[in-house]
């Protein structure tokens, strides 16, 4: 039997947040995923690990004695890597991203990596998916996680949902036509926003338009309009508008890590396998 050290962390966040869909947004996979993993867990250890009920997540006997080995393996492991990684790793990588995509994807990945490697110097850049790209092709960023825009080319992290989102009173929902808060022009989110309103007849107007994703949110929170963003990055401040609400379905968004030709140092290769394997998710 083994334990794959992915299925251990889901496991441990299951632990900490006692509760599926909490341990789903900080280890950036969907609830469905989470508990397809969790399954896959308790088929290998061959008893079941947590008690569940409609609202309620608890450990079994099971549960309870895997979180030691769980939290001693992954350490051990994480030291282990620090241990043979750390002389040879020091120097400085440029990452960008949106403003969303960091607060949703980033915080982990760079804990963990910071605790690994803490000789490597780590500069965030917060820009939209147009400003990126042009910097990443000239060198001035190293890595960038990106919105697939057209032909851009990139490794695939994850496929992620759009969703609309509206304040808390529901006023916007109320307004004909339907005030839209969009993100920039060109970018692929505004762009597949638009299509499906488009596509539904939906009487509309584009009230709002911002490159920040805190932005619309702001928007959103007052009341002034709706707005369609990763569903990853819907605070609670707001509430997900339902298919009951007459809102389209938004095409999802491919999320890729784009790379600098210029970027081929050892700290670039680290951190950019880290982030395709741990920023991930469905």
């Amino acid at each position: 039997m083994q334990l794959d050290h992915t299925l251990l962390r889901t496991f441990l966040a299951c632990v900490d947040a006692m509760s599926f869909s909490r341990a789903a947004t900080r280890v950036h996979k969907s609830p469905a995923t989470v508990s397809m993993q969790i399954q896959r867990l308790e088929e290998r250890i061959g008893k079941p690990l947590f008690l569940r009920d409609t609202r309620n997540l608890a450990l079994t006997n099971a549960g309870e004695e895997l979180e030691g080995y769980a939290r001693r393996i992954l350490r051990l492991h994480d030291e282990a890597v620090a241990a043979f990684r750390r002389p040879e790793m020091e120097g400085t990588v440029t990452i960008g991203a949106p403003d969303d995509y960091i607060a949703a994807m980033l915080p982990d990945v760079l804990r963990r990596f910071g605790d690994l490697f803490p000789r490597v110097e780590l500069n965030v850049v917060c820009a939209q998916t147009t400003v990126l790209l042009p910097q990443v092709g000239a060198g001035d960023i190293d890595l960038a996680i990106v919105t697939r825009t057209g032909g851009t080319e990139g490794r695939l992290i994850r496929r992620e949902p759009m969703v609309w989102i509206r304040s808390k009173d529901g006023r916007a929902l109320e307004r004909n036509p339907l005030p839209v808060a969009l993100y920039e022009p060109g970018s692929q989110a505004r762009t597949v926003a638009l299509a499906a309103l488009h596509r539904s007849g939906l009487a509309y107007r584009s009230a709002y338009s911002s490159f920040s994703h805190s932005a619309l949110v702001t928007l959103v929170e007052a009341g002034l309009a709706v707005a369609a963003v990763a569903r990853m990055a819907v605070p609670p401040s707001v509430d997900r508008v339902g298919s009951d609400q007459g809102l389209p379905q938004v095409e999802p968004l491919d999320i890729i890590l784009v790379r600098s030709k210029a970027a081929t140092s050892t700290p670039c290769e680290a951190l950019a396998e880290a982030l395709l394997e741990d920023a991930g998710g469905s």
